[in-house]
């Protein structure tokens, strides 16, 4: 029904991603025809009805001021029902601009300068630029590998929270670099730590539309994670690639938390939405989720062949199975050259650009991240480059 195999020429978006300039400011001498595999940015365009939703807005000509408006609130609230089977309550949901955007007010809402966050590394760097911008201390506590999966050491965890007590835990559900899916009883430990210690649990699902192995378990779910100290963050941005909108939402169940949120917007004058943003999550919730089905399906296929392509070329490398999300985290600790080496030979001779997972707060150095939310031609054509380079 979608061609997700259709080339999209995507240079003249000035998106990141492609742009040759500013990649080359990333990662040094690129060639003008590089493959970017890299930032968390598809290159499918949006489904039809968020696109044709958009051109009769246009087509109006009248960008004024908005307002979250009712039908915003019922999109949500429909969409949290139909794709993850949660009750969400009208009262407890903020729009805002964009997730990395909100992570920097919420610590500012909630620490003060010498408080500490805590974390699970590795994991998306935006947590860790969040906390200490704020003069806030990030408090790492790394996950435990185990069958090439990554797994909360619950142990450690308690240390943590019981000897430096971090206000907040950013928890990355499913968790981005990896992909992996948290299961209900995970989330309820760590729900009950965050309850033990008075610790308010704030969590990024973000990656919870694309589930590519297994299921997502929403923090919201009935009995899963305590409500009174629980911020939710989430956006369609990722699953219906609307990330240049900037806009996004939290839920709140308790009000003295949310109360205490929105007080920290309204200093930052996070107020009225972005007209384009807040259609765009009606647009996508109410009418783009057949699109979203297929979608998941044709990353799926590319999560295989991607894990097929580097057993094959690269026998010494361990690919994460990718529970969720189109991005995947390899293991490239027993390769002859760092990660950071490998990532900078492949783009500036291979012409085809990954990251490395230095900057992934920390424990991320052994890995590469590959983005595989592309055309299978783009793959196929950047495992051949970098499979003839690779020495």
């Amino acid at each position: 029904m979608f061609d997700f195999d259709k080339i999209i020429e995507r240079k003249s978006d000035k998106c990141r991603k492609w742009d040759h300039a500013f990649v080359c400011s990333r990662f040094g001498d690129v060639p003008q025809d590089f493959i970017p595999l890299w930032i968390a940015d598809m290159d499918f365009t949006s489904p039809p009805a968020v696109i044709e939703g958009f051109k009769r807005i246009v087509e109006h000509g009248t960008f004024g001021y908005t307002w979250s408006f009712d039908e915003f609130y019922a999109a949500v609230i429909g969409f949290q029902r139909q794709r993850h089977a949660v009750e969400v309550d009208k009262s407890w949901i903020t729009l805002t601009y964009g997730t990395v955007s909100t992570l920097h007010y919420t610590v500012q809402a909630f620490c003060q300068p010498g408080d500490s966050v805590m974390m699970n590394t590795p994991v998306y760097d935006p947590f860790a630029m969040a906390t200490e911008r704020q003069g806030v201390q990030v408090l790492a506590n790394p996950l435990r590998v185990t069958d090439n999966r990554y797994q909360l050491d619950l142990d450690l965890t308690e240390h943590l929270l019981k000897t430096h007590r971090p206000k907040l835990w950013f928890f990355c559900s499913p968790h981005n670099p990896s992909g992996r899916i948290w299961r209900a009883d995970e989330i309820r430990q760590v729900s009950d730590l965050c309850q033990r210690y008075a610790v308010i649990l704030v969590v990024d699902e973000v990656h919870a539309e694309h589930i590519l192995d297994g299921k997502f378990v929403s923090c919201l779910t009935s009995g899963c994670a305590a409500q009174d100290n629980l911020i939710v963050l989430t956006s369609p941005n990722k699953a219906f690639n609307l990330g240049g909108l900037k806009t996004s939402y939290s839920i709140i169940p308790d009000s003295a938390l949310r109360q205490r949120f929105r007080q920290t917007l309204e200093k930052n004058s996070i107020t009225s939405p972005n007209i384009f943003g807040i259609w765009g999550i009606i647009f996508a919730y109410q009418q783009g989720l057949a699109w979203l089905d297929e979608l998941n399906g044709y990353l799926h296929g590319n999560a295989r062949y991607l894990a097929d392509a580097i057993q094959t070329h690269f026998p010494h490398w361990k690919m994460m199975a990718p529970e969720s999300s189109y991005l995947a985290w390899i293991d490239v600790s027993a390769d002859a050259h760092s990660a950071t080496e490998l990532t900078n030979h492949f783009a500036q001779q291979a012409g085809v650009v990954i990251e490395d997972g230095s900057h992934y707060v920390q424990d991320g150095q052994n890995y590469l991240r590959i983005n595989f939310g592309t055309q299978r031609y783009w793959l196929e054509q950047a495992i051949d480059r970098m499979q003839k380079h690779y020495s």
